[in-house]
């Protein structure tokens, strides 16, 4: 009899998805270790769709919205923003899950990522062009669908890929490209704020350039012959249900992050008409002054992005370095309080994003560890926790508008931020499975 050794690339994988070699027909679906060329592609992937979503989310759509009718532009920036969370609500996990089932000679995880692109990347060069709040409602819904099912997908791939031990850095790295990519992305879209069209097209044809480059340069292990599960329709949306009394830790998690990214967003999504409305300052120059608040926040916050991911990897702790984030994260939102002037500002995003850079280093990390059925699933239940950033997103407008127009405007604002972020701490204190 022979005995087949173990695989060395199985054996750190928590998960069981990591092999060494391409799974044999009839086996589950796995992906390969993870190579030297992943961690920069993880970089580049995120950073341009950070890119994206942040010239987006805080100059181009809003500017689109403000010119199409500056009266009613924080109504009607909510209502694109709510159309947009209703249809987006599941679309990472329904991504994730249909990633995780997906049996292609390229992966589970490439088809999905190229779709996503290819499809936002198109509207997006028509987007500018659009005069039309209906329009641009749908127009935008579909471009937050199409960036969800490429996001859901590159997400898991730490999961896939890396091994517990090792998802600090790799978190890191992915946030590292988040807060490039959001920096990078209200540059460019400040430069071009004054030509939508091209705005919309410069991010548009990135996003397909670099997705398709990504699946080339990281090839997975074909999943053609892969073992798969039976599907049903019952099972499948049943799978998006976790139940929190079997899995209280994975609910904590998704929890924790829901509150404290409403907290940061209700702020961050409204940047521009905060500087327009509470600092007073005329547009071209408030578009201006989002790119210095950018700016002057991203060198702290990559330090803080790069420390924590190593540092929590080497001391084995994750929950510690997210009370901290929370802590300095409200002194920073505290500032515009007591100082509602650009220098307020200045030291708010420097001090927030220190702490949102602390966060978001570790975040990543600590939910893979927390998936239900040892990540079996983890394309599916990523994208679930996904969702924990989605819904604040999409809520963080008309949460906004209401606090804006009925609840003492702005300043009421910035305690709302405050409160939610503390809440985010304090919800993943019961969580167990991780220090």
């Amino acid at each position: 009899m022979t005995i087949t050794p173990p695989d060395p690339a199985a054996e750190i994988a928590p998960t069981g998805l990591i092999r060494a070699a391409a799974p044999a027909a009839g086996e589950p679906a796995a992906s390969p270790p993870a190579t030297k060329r992943l961690l920069p592609s993880l970089l580049i992937a995120s950073m341009t769709l950070f890119a994206t979503y942040g010239g987006l989310i805080a100059i181009l759509l809003p500017t689109q919205i403000l010119l199409l009718d500056e009266k009613h532009k924080v109504a009607n920036l909510a209502i694109v923003t709510t159309t947009s969370f209703v249809f987006t609500l599941f679309a990472q996990p329904i991504a994730g899950a249909l990633s995780d089932r997906t049996r292609s000679r390229f992966g589970r995880r490439v088809p999905w990522m190229v779709l996503g692109a290819l499809v936002g990347g198109v509207l997006l060069l028509g987007m500018g062009s659009l005069a039309d709040l209906m329009w641009i409602t749908v127009f935008w819904v579909v471009i937050q669908v199409a960036l969800n099912f490429l996001q859901a997908p590159l997400t898991t791939i730490t999961a896939d890929r890396f091994p517990r031990a090792k998802r600090g850095g790799a978190s890191a790295m992915i946030g590292l490209g988040t807060q490039l990519g959001m920096t990078v992305g209200v540059m460019l879209a400040v430069g071009l704020g004054g030509q939508l069209g091209l705005g919309y097209s410069v991010f548009g044809i990135a996003v397909i350039v670099v997705t398709v480059l990504f699946a080339v340069v990281n090839k997975d292990w074909s999943s053609k012959h892969a073992e798969v599960e039976p599907f049903r329709w019952g099972a499948f949306f049943r799978g998006f249900w976790i139940n929190p009394r079997k899995h209280p830790d994975f609910f904590w998690a998704f929890t924790g992050r829901f509150l404290l990214i409403l907290g940061y967003f209700v702020v961050s999504a409204y940047q521009l008409y905060i500087l327009t409305d509470y600092i007073r300052l005329p547009l071209q120059q408030a578009q201006g002054a989002v790119m210095t608040l950018t700016l002057v926040a991203f060198v702290p916050t990559l330090i803080a992005i790069a420390l924590s991911g190593w540092w929590s990897d080497k001391v084995g702790r994750r929950k510690v370095f997210i009370y901290v984030a929370t802590v300095v994260m409200a002194v920073g939102l505290a500032f515009p309080l007591i100082m509602p002037s650009m220098t307020g500002m200045i030291i708010m995003s420097i001090v927030n994003g220190v702490g949102f850079g602390l966060y978001m280093s570790v975040d990543a990390a600590l939910m893979t560890e927390v998936l239900p059925n040892e990540g079996t699933s983890a394309g599916k239940d990523l994208g679930i926790l996904n969702v924990a950033t989605n819904i604040p997103q999409a809520l963080s407008a008309p949460i906004a508008a209401v606090i804006i127009g009925s609840l003492g405007g702005y300043p009421v604002l910035f305690v709302f931020a405050i409160v939610f972020a503390v809440l985010g701490a304090v919800a993943i204190a019961p969580i167990k499975s991780v220090r």
